[in-house]
């Protein structure tokens, strides 16, 4: 669906891209740094939001865009941080040590 009485803060866009670059990054950001400081949770995601709704308001995407960008971004950051802290069997973690199995 388009408006055709909007006009675009800018005149036109190199390219345009599904979902906005700009809106995962911005989500993906927030969501790591959450993890390290949670008082900041309100104002990370204020930040975050803001980023993603300017990149409708100048016109170069479209909401679900961002929407999309804002899930992708939440996802790939939230899977970084599960695998980041999954610990290692033992196993693995002696293969990757160089260190000769125990005994027995």
């Amino acid at each position: 669906m388009t408006v055709a009485q909007a006009d675009p803060l800018l005149g036109g866009t190199i390219g345009s891209s599904f979902p906005s670059g700009h809106a995962a990054t911005s989500f993906a950001g927030a969501v790591v740094l959450v993890l390290l400081v949670r008082r900041a949770v309100p104002l990370l995601f204020v930040l975050a939001a803001a980023v993603a709704f300017s990149r409708v308001y100048v016109g170069v995407h479209y909401p679900l865009d961002v929407l999309a960008g804002a899930v992708l971004g939440t996802t790939v950051a939230l899977a970084f941080a599960a695998i980041l802290r999954a610990p290692l069997r033992p196993s693995e973690a002696l293969r990757r040590s160089g260190a000769a199995p125990p005994p027995g």
